[in-house]
């Protein structure tokens, strides 16, 4: 027994000269500068992954109003917004998703150039994993590469590419109003009915603190002007296709399908991609 009290003693004392956990103002002190170099490094990491997906995704966007510039240009035959309503719809979309002024001065002008490639529009339709379905918008000058990466990108990631017309019946074209804040309904009702706006539809944002307003593509100027004139200027619209059925996939079908979508996103011909995954 006394043996076993003395080596209890010896490896108490060892531990206490040795154990860096006993010694704690130094500790302390120690892991707290390290701990936080390491999180801030992390912090800074982050921020910077974050910083580049938002400037991929702005030089996206104004790449994206550039092309539509050009093909309003040429579509309506005038580079003077007064005299192209489309054009003027379009520079006005492009402002409200914050596109610098300059570019679409160099988008008109690039419009006018003989060496500018014409623009067209055109859509694929697609099923993704666990009853998903996805209408594929694309903006290209060069139709053929277009619909070779797009089915490329689909097939490689077991999507389907669909038969004209066989998804597209299963959503509503509505204009768009995203808002970066809570709406409320009674406030924005009397300002559409003020407005003579038929009818709209307010849901909550994908993001927290966000709202959604859906009203008739020929009414959307007119929302989004009601919504700028709540006072949200940071307020964005488009047009864009609802799911009339909404499904929600499994986890791992949902990941499966996220992946094509933002494989498609990364595609320079791709404008958007519409889903009616609910999760």
């Amino acid at each position: 027994m006394k043996i076993t009290i003395l080596c209890s003693a010896l490896l108490l004392s060892q531990a206490v000269a040795f154990s860096p956990l006993l010694d704690r103002p130094a500790t302390c002190t120690h892991e707290s500068r390290r701990t936080s170099a390491l999180f801030m490094g992390r912090a800074a990491a982050v921020r910077a992954a974050t910083k580049s997906k938002t400037d991929a995704k702005k030089a996206k966007t104004n790449a994206l109003f550039g092309k539509k510039i050009i093909m309003a240009v040429k579509q309506g035959g005038s580079p003077d917004p007064s005299a192209n309503r489309a054009l003027a719809d379009v520079i006005k979309q492009a402002k409200s998703n914050s596109v610098p002024v300059d570019n679409i001065n160099r988008a008109i002008k690039r419009a006018t150039e003989g060496t500018t490639g014409d623009f067209s529009e055109s859509t694929f339709e697609a099923y993704g994993l666990g009853g998903a379905s996805m209408i594929i918008n694309v903006l290209s000058d060069n139709a053929n590469r277009a619909t070779a990466d797009v089915k490329s990108t689909v097939n490689k990631r077991n999507g389907k590419i669909a038969e004209q017309g066989s998804v597209m019946f299963m959503y509503d074209k509505k204009g768009k109003i995203d808002v970066p804040a809570v709406l409320d309904e009674e406030v924005l009702l009397d300002a559409a009915i003020e407005a003579e706006i038929d009818d709209f539809l307010l849901e909550e944002g994908d993001e927290e603190g966000t709202s959604i307003v859906y009203v008739e593509p020929s009414e959307t100027a007119a929302m989004f002007d009601v919504v700028k004139e709540m006072g949200h200027d940071e307020a964005k619209m488009c047009l864009a296709h609802v799911s009339k059925a909404p499904v929600e996939c499994s986890d791992e079908d949902f990941e499966k399908n996220m992946e094509i979508i933002e494989a498609l996103e990364d595609l320079d011909d791709v404008d958007s991609v519409e889903h009616n995954m609910s999760n």
